[in-house]
């Protein structure tokens, strides 16, 4: 379940939005403690109370708890997590109304309330956000619902944009499968090079960072369906330091395996039988663009790559050699060719 919170000045526009759901046939309140009437009325019966602070201008709470597709909640259901939730967020004493929308395929619900309470306390907003997720992972618990953002020392939990886009999608995030996948490898794979197989049958292409200097693997990405995760970002459990620690990896013995791994997986490989032996050169890199991975800048904003500080590297199409580095060095490359144009017209040449 996800939560999208919003805190405002004014009643009656979240009011007045919420009613027109209700005319349109798609909306109905489940709960409230005040009168359901017109977004008039109760905009008025917000602002008696909000009287009590007159130097509060944020009173209005709108929150929104969506739930994932597979979860199925009724009226009664929703409407008892949505009095937990304003009693555990410190609205136990607060006017509110309760809305329920059926415009979307994942059954959400949405809750209008007064930060002044009828005692004249407000609630705090502190950490709202963060508060509001500890809330919902109890509240998720309590009432069995998917726990798409359980934290997990040695896995990464989703980010909000990667629940959101789950929420929208129905599909299963990258980042839950390829956690699912590898762990199990790990699980069950002995050596380096059964590693590398038991992935691969799973549609998982390892690609190993290998130091210049030591020629020692200091860390691994997975590409899976043309998206590129770093080990570390998926969590502790998948960075190379912990998988090296559960398999046997030997730096010489492996190397041969692991350059032609890379090989194949950069498509420079292109007979498929590995390297025989011979030496296998890392493929150049374009300077600050991962080869294989997409530069973010040319991300659509409808692709899965959008979502950033989540490790994901994108797509293994579309390349480009451009850089901020290129450009800063052309641009100091102008800037020495000007000031030469300038010394030599005050020398009169």
């Amino acid at each position: 379940m996800i939560g999208k919170i919003a805190i405002g000045k004014d009643f009656y526009g979240v009011l007045a939005y919420n009613e027109k759901k209700v005319s349109e046939g798609v909306g109905h309140v489940i709960d409230s403690n005040i009168e359901h009437s017109t977004a008039v009325n109760m905009t008025q019966e917000f602002n008696l109370i909000r009287h009590l602070r007159p130097g509060l201008g944020n009173a209005v709470f709108h929150v929104s708890l969506n739930l994932p597709y597979s979860d199925r909640l009724n009226d009664k259901e929703f409407a008892s997590l949505g009095c937990d939730y304003l009693m555990k967020m410190g609205f136990d004493n607060n006017q509110f109304i309760m809305y329920r929308h059926t415009d979307t395929k994942h059954e959400h619900i949405h809750i209008v309330a007064n930060r002044v309470s009828y005692s004249g306390r407000s609630a705090s907003d502190s950490n709202i956000k963060r508060r509001s997720r500890e809330v919902i992972n109890d509240l998720e618990k309590k009432y069995g619902l998917t726990q798409i953002s359980a934290k997990n020392s040695l896995k990464k939990p989703l980010t909000r944009k990667e629940i959101e886009k789950t929420l929208r999608t129905g599909n299963l995030p990258i980042k839950l499968i390829l956690q699912k996948r590898i762990g199990s490898v790990i699980s069950r794979a002995t050596d380096t090079t059964e590693f590398i197989k038991l992935l691969q049958e799973q549609n998982i292409s390892p690609r190993f960072n290998i130091s210049k200097t030591t020629g020692r693997v200091s860390g691994i990405s997975f590409n899976y369906q043309g998206i590129v995760y770093k080990g570390s970002t998926l969590g502790k459990k998948y960075s190379w330091n912990n998988i090296v620690k559960q398999i046997d990896y030997g730096q010489d013995r492996d190397r041969t395996v692991i350059l032609s791994t890379n090989g194949k997986e950069r498509g420079t490989d292109r007979s498929g039988e590995g390297s025989h032996g011979a030496t296998i050169r890392p493929v150049p890199r374009s300077e600050g663009v991962e080869k294989g991975t997409e530069d973010p800048a040319q991300q659509s904003k409808g692709h899965v790559g959008e979502i950033k500080g989540n490790g994901m590297t994108g797509s293994v199409a579309n390349e480009t050699d451009w850089t901020p580095f290129k450009l800063e060095l052309n641009d100091h490359v102008a800037r020495k060719k000007s000031k030469r144009k300038k010394k030599r017209k005050g020398l009169g040449l």
